[in-house]
């Protein structure tokens, strides 16, 4: 087929088919149009019902809500009407009342206003006796004047001077009475707790000496001991400062010193120098230091043993150094060791009994005399000494008030301060605990004598039985019997806080009326 005839039959094939496309969609649209048409419509009227259907059911909840809104109204409102109503009947009530007080007010001011004008005319009454009783008062001074002869200051001297006798009179009854019943009711329990106390811890004492005596097998010994020219014994005083004497007292040398733990390293030493035979000076050097190195570690030892005995702990290791120390340390004689552990018992079966604590009790009677341990070179009382030591090795403020405080030094703070004080005299005071050096005590009985001399209408006294009684005679003129008592008191006060003494000083005064006359 020519190609040029093919061309445009495609082109008419093409443009047939593209015809019969068209006609096809158009006719299917239309179909296609009207089906949508039809189903907009029914989803339209769907909608609408449904949108209906929502309305409505709105409609109702809201027609519900606002009911229900509405009830709740209503009885707010009512119940506000009701508050409303209750309140202006309060007013109401109130108002009545106070009228009638302001009715009553009005009442009590005119009632007021006749007693004040009654008052008025009573004053005026009573001043118009009262220059009349001040007319007589003084014409009846002028009468007593004359009939007495004295004046009116003179008289009023009298009587004062006679009120104020009776007053004393008076006061010294009732001082004696108030002194008699607590000194009644409190010497029983105070009795009662230092008994128990001092019976719990009842002990042997021993007086310290200032010589040792060491025991040689014979008096060959003696001249080893000395050396050739005295060496050896030279050498061994220079190395333990203790005198050694060597006399004709058989199978026994003498070691003096005032210091306790020089004196027990001379006596260990020289033991041990006589057991074993080899006494020169280089020896004796070595021994001497040896054995002071022993008793300083054996003095830390008694010191922790003394701890563990009294059941005490976490205490300063240096603390417990001059625990040890105190073995061998003495006042007046009494081992200081022994009295402190005494102190720490009693003041801890005291506190005991009075319901304070036991184990800072112990601690304060333990340590209290800690400072006498202390290099003498220090100066100070040794309750000061102790006070800053144990503060020093932070001690419990309680335990450093109480070391501070037993010789009164500082101010006590706390009642286990006056439990050591009185633990500490009960222990020094018993019979042979102490010594006292003879002119400390001839100073200290002339003090008491001097004390009780320096009262008004005294005119003797006498210290008697070693001091622990003072005797006082007064004036009978000058001091009645009723006095005396209060004297006494008086006198016993002024020893506490003025003196030192151990035990307790019994103070009687006696008052006697003496009439002499002479036969010719």
């Amino acid at each position: 087929m020519d190609p040029i005839l093919l061309i445009p039959m495609v082109i008419i094939i093409v443009a047939l088919f593209f015809y019969l496309g068209w006609m096809f969609n158009s006719k299917l649209g239309k179909k296609s149009l009207v089906a949508s048409e039809e189903k907009a419509k029914q989803l339209i009227t769907d909608a609408q019902k449904e949108a209906n259907n929502i309305k409505r059911e709105k409609l109702l909840e809201v027609k519900d809500e606002w009911y229900k809104k509405k009830l709740e109204f209503d009885h707010e409102v009512n119940q506000k009407r009701i508050k409303l109503a209750n309140l202006e009947k309060q007013l109401t009530i109130r108002e009545e009342n106070i009228e009638k007080k302001f009715d009553i007010v009005i009442k009590k001011e005119k009632e007021n206003r006749q007693f004040e004008r009654e008052l008025n005319e009573i004053k005026r009454s009573i001043d118009s006796k009262l220059l009349d009783v001040q007319k007589l008062e003084s014409e009846q001074n002028i009468r007593l004047e004359k009939i007495s002869g004295l004046t009116s200051e003179e008289a009023k001297k009298m009587l004062m001077e006679n009120m104020v006798n009776q007053a004393r009179i008076d006061s010294s009854h009732l001082i004696k009475e108030i002194y008699d019943q607590a000194k009644s009711e409190s010497k029983k329990e105070a009795q009662k707790v230092i008994v128990q106390a001092i019976q719990r811890t009842a002990a042997d004492h021993s007086i310290e000496t200032t010589v040792s005596v060491v025991q040689i097998q014979n008096d060959e010994m003696k001249g080893r001991i000395i050396g050739k020219e005295g060496r050896n014994i030279r050498a061994f005083e220079a190395a333990t400062g203790v005198d050694v004497i060597v006399d004709d007292t058989p199978e026994a040398v003498i070691l003096s010193s005032f210091d306790q733990f020089r004196r027990e390293v001379a006596r260990v030493s020289l033991e041990r120098l006589i057991a074993d035979g080899r006494i020169h000076p280089a020896r004796i050097e070595e021994v001497v230091e040896k054995v002071r190195h022993e008793l300083e570690e054996e003095m830390v030892k008694e010191g922790e043993n003394t701890i563990l005995q009294l059941g005490l702990h976490n205490m300063h290791s240096e603390l417990i150094k001059h625990i040890g120390k105190m073995k061998y340390r003495s006042s007046y004689g009494q081992n200081l060791l022994q009295h402190s552990i005494e102190v720490a018992y009693l003041t801890g079966i005291m506190a005991s009994e009075l319901g304070l604590d036991v184990i800072l009790a112990k601690r304060s009677g333990l340590l209290h005399d800690i400072g006498k341990t202390v290099d003498k070179n220090v100066e100070g009382p040794h309750a000061l000494i102790g006070y800053e030591l144990t503060k020093k090795y932070k001690e419990h403020p309680i335990v450093i008030n109480a070391v501070g405080s037993h010789h009164e030094d500082i101010e006590m703070e706390h009642p286990i301060a006056p439990l050591v004080q009185a633990a500490d005299a009960i222990s020094g005071s018993r019979p042979g605990a102490r010594r006292e050096p003879l002119e400390g005590y001839v100073k200290r009985l002339e003090t008491l004598e001097a004390l009780a001399k320096s009262f008004e209408g005294v005119a003797k006294t006498y210290a008697i039985q070693a001091g622990r009684e003072i005797r006082v005679v007064v004036e009978q003129e000058k001091i009645d019997d009723v006095y005396a008592d209060k004297l006494s008191h008086d006198i016993a006060s002024k020893i506490e806080s003025e003196m030192e003494y151990p035990g307790q000083i019994k103070v009687t005064v006696i008052r006697e009326v003496r009439k002499i006359s002479y036969a010719r």
